[in-house]
C-alpha cells in the first residue's frame, strides 16, 4: 500500500546572531541551505518513482 504525503513541514534553524561576520559565512549558509533543498527534492523524486 503506497503512502501519500499530503503536507510536509520543513524547519531549518539558522543562527542569525553572527550577522556581523564575514560574508563568506553567509555564503556557506546559503550553500548548505541549497544542498538541503536539493536533498529533499531528490528524496521526494525517488518516492514518486516507487
Amino acid at each position: 500500500m503506497p503512502i501519500e504525503i499530503k503536507e510536509m513541514h520543513i524547519k531549518i534553524n539558522i543562527d542569525e546572531a553572527g550577522t556581523k561576520q564575514a560574508s563568506s559565512n553567509t555564503d556557506k549558509k546559503g550553500k548548505t541551505l541549497e544542498e538541503c533543498v536539493e536533498e529533499v527534492m531528490r528524496i521526494l523524486k525517488n518516492k514518486e518513482e516507487r
